[in-house]
Formats: C-alpha cells, structure tokens, sequence
C-alpha cells in the first residue's frame, strides 16, 4: 500500500509541475536585457545590425489583421508573441548592414518582454514591401 501511495503522490507531482507549460513556447527564450544580447540574437542569424531606436510600447490585448500577420511571423519562429499580449514591452529598431536587396533599406526589430525576445523581424524600410523572420 505504502509503494502504491508513494506512486500516486510522483505522478500528482509530476502533473503539477507540468501544469501551465506551453510545449510550443521555447524553454529558453532568447535573452535580450542588454544591448550585447540583442546583437548576439542577430549575429546568431547572420544579420550585422546597429541600434538606430527604441521605445516603449503596449502589446495588444487584441490583434489587427496586421498585427496578426505580424504574429504569425512570429509563430514560424518559435517567439511567444501571443502570449505576451497586453503587456508592456520595449521595441528596438535596427538598420541592417548586410543585406540589401535592389539597395532597399532593410531594418530589423526586436520585441523585448521581461528581458527576453518574444517578437522579431526583418523589414523593407519602404512600409516593409518585404518582411521577413530573423530566424
């Protein structure tokens, strides 16, 4: 009896432990506190980026079509972008160095929640005729 009760108290904890995780969501999302963190995450994908702005926004509780496209971008990657909505995060903006398709200026974003990325992209500067994933 004791062998079957030390049995169900393991599989409660396990369940419990395993309660609330997103087997979808990365267990180690990028980390992306300093400006260090962010360039690693884009020279991690080949991109060579400079810091051109950043500001404070509010992730939608409710997406728009376009921010909807924006987080389907993000779904192919693997970024949380969904869950993130209706927090405050800080958006970067970069200009890309090393890529230039018909010499259009393309820049990068990064989306940072709690100090980790949830949202990134690469974009024409011309309203983003072209976008595409960091990744």
């Amino acid at each position: 009896m004791k062998k079957f009760t030390l049995m169900v108290f393991a599989a409660a904890a396990f369940a419990l432990a395993s309660c609330g995780k997103n087997e979808d969501t990365p267990s180690q999302l990028p980390k992306a506190a300093d400006v260090s963190q962010r360039m690693d995450y884009f020279a991690s994908h080949g991109w060579e980026v400079e810091e051109i702005s950043e500001k404070d926004i509010l992730i939608p509780s409710v997406f728009s079509d376009t921010y909807e496209k924006y987080a389907e971008i993000q779904d192919k990657q693997g970024l949380p972008l969904r869950e993130y909505s209706g927090r405050n995060a800080k958006l970067y903006t970069y200009e890309v160095k090393n890529y230039s398709p018909e010499n259009m200026k393309m820049l990068a974003e990064l989306l940072v929640c709690d100090d980790k990325a949830v949202a990134s992209m690469v974009y024409s500067e011309d309203g983003g005729s072209i976008r595409m994933p960091v990744s």
